[in-house]
């Protein structure tokens, strides 16, 4: 068989990018971390008293570090497919980077924290201007209040069509749950513009 024939019998590899984000501290590195196959990407650094007052450690006190680019893994579905997670930092100062880290991507995952409820707006704003689609992932911290999920929708302003679920970041089968979820709704939005019942 040639060199030709071999290439052209082996799958070719589709690249997905998708960006996980929200606030300060609601459990984007922790979300990569839990599904990438391979040794996440994390630029991490340390918390110092120059932050203080600047970084509001409610419900986060026992965080000594912050993302300050961003989080990369990879997630191989079969051999045709390759997801690729970029997770964007938290705070607003660095909001600069999200353009740059955001160039290409499908979808985001919006990760929310129900005890800082307004932490997320910053993302969900930027994806809806963006025309980004997105799900929204309800972090489930320990201890945090529970609420109904259309309440959740209520509280953020998010339209009917953008999935909201349940997720816990430290979980791989739930990470998984959530960018199914995202796959889905990315699936259903192409067949609908199609016209593909």
């Amino acid at each position: 068989m040639h060199a030709s024939q071999q290439t052209a019998a082996r799958p070719r590899i589709m690249p997905v990018k998708f960006v996980v984000s929200g606030g300060f501290g609601v459990g984007k590195t922790t979300f990569v971390g839990a599904i990438s196959e391979i040794e996440p990407l994390r630029t991490e650094a340390a918390m110092t008293t120059v932050s203080e007052g600047v970084d509001d450690l409610t419900h986060v006190g026992a965080k000594t570090t912050t993302t300050v680019a961003m989080d990369f893994g990879r997630i191989t579905v079969d051999e045709t497919l390759v997801m690729y997670l970029f997770g964007t930092p938290g705070q607003d100062r660095f909001g600069f980077m999200w353009d740059d880290i955001c160039n290409g991507a499908l979808g985001a995952v919006v990760l929310v924290d129900t005890r800082r409820i307004d932490m997320c707006f910053p993302a969900i704003d930027y994806f809806e201007a963006k025309q980004i689609p997105f799900v929204v992932g309800v972090n489930t911290f320990d201890g945090a209040p529970r609420y109904a999920i259309e309440e959740v929708r209520d509280a953020l302003g998010v339209a009917g069509h953008v999935p909201l679920i349940e997720c816990d970041a430290r979980a791989k089968e739930s990470v998984k749950l959530s960018l199914i979820t995202l796959l889905e709704s990315l699936v259903a939005q192409a067949r609908a513009r199609e016209g593909v019942a």
